[in-house]
């Protein structure tokens, strides 16, 4: 089907980027040494260059390796350029700036770690052997990155700047809780596959006790996050990015996260009791808090 449909994908794909980009660039600032684009566009056809030079030696030698650690280091980029081309450092744009640049060497340091460590990525098994579908797969990456730090840079790159109320405050509140989340669900799992001694193949301790992927749980929450900091800095048709956040939920929960993740569960412990136990107390995302 990939084959088949593959430009068209490619062209959905930066379609919707394209969109964002539009609706992100409205009220925003012009780069006026690019011919007055827009510094949200510009941003844009960064991401897609970085990703697409970086498939070059990537479908070369076929390897994933690089993939998670080239995404992360397009956010920083983002951040740095979206500074560099300011000229008015608000305390929002300082805070979107260092939240989603922590976030991003983070976990993309994280993932180059596992996957240098694992030898390789399951998800991209099949993927990095043909062309289009690891090229999309690229593609992909990149319409990520525009949609889940559209509405930062919609807000970073506002002409109009709006002053940090409580609202910000909720949203750092929001990312933290987030952020710690992840950050600690990535660290007991990781922990638990280098235990010499277990109990179960898999991971029920921590908060996986509470949810089946409480790093994804995480992820969700600190985009939330994003989204309410950047809210009050956002006009018109800029309100399209905050699509965000619903973007990272569908995203994770119907598409390229749980359910690729729940389906190989399934094939590896369909016959584990423990495992069908531990799948029919435990929610798949958002944990139950009993009263009991």
């Amino acid at each position: 089907m990939l084959k088949k449909y593959g430009l068209l994908i490619l062209g959905a794909i930066v379609a919707s980027a394209s969109l964002i980009s539009w609706a992100g660039s409205q009220n925003g600032m012009d780069v006026d040494f690019v011919q007055s684009i827009p510094l949200f566009a510009l941003c844009t056809l960064l991401v897609f260059c970085i990703q697409w030079l970086a498939f070059i030696p990537a479908v070369i030698v076929q390897t994933e390796h690089f993939y998670d650690l080239v995404g992360g280091l397009t956010y920083v980029l983002l951040m740095a350029l979206v500074l560099f081309l300011n000229p008015v450092w608000d305390v929002r744009t300082i805070i979107l700036t260092c939240l989603i640049s922590i976030w991003a060497l983070r976990l993309s340091l994280f993932l180059f770690g596992r996957v240098s460590q694992d030898g390789s990525d399951s998800r991209f098994d099949s993927i990095k052997l043909d062309f289009m579908r690891f090229l999309i797969a690229w593609s992909g990456q990149g319409l990520w990155i525009v949609i889940t730090a559209g509405c930062a840079l919609a807000a970073m790159t506002a002409e109009q700047k709006v002053p940090l109320d409580w609202v910000g405050y909720l949203g750092i509140s929001v990312w933290l809780c987030g952020f710690v989340i992840e950050v600690t669900a990535d660290r007991q799992k990781r922990q638990f596959k280098h235990q010499t001694i277990k109990t179960t193949p898999f991971i029920t301790s921590g908060l996986w006790r509470y949810s089946r992927h409480p790093n994804y749980l995480g992820e969700i929450i600190l985009w939330v996050g994003i989204a309410i900091i950047a809210l009050p800095a956002l006009a018109g048709w800029q309100h399209l990015t905050l699509i965000s956040p619903l973007f990272v939920i569908v995203l994770l929960t119907k598409m390229s996260g749980i359910p690729l993740l729940e389906e190989k569960a399934d094939e590896r412990w369909q016959d584990n009791k423990d495992y069908q136990e531990y799948k029919a107390t435990t929610p798949v995302l958002v944990p139950r808090w009993s009263t009991k």
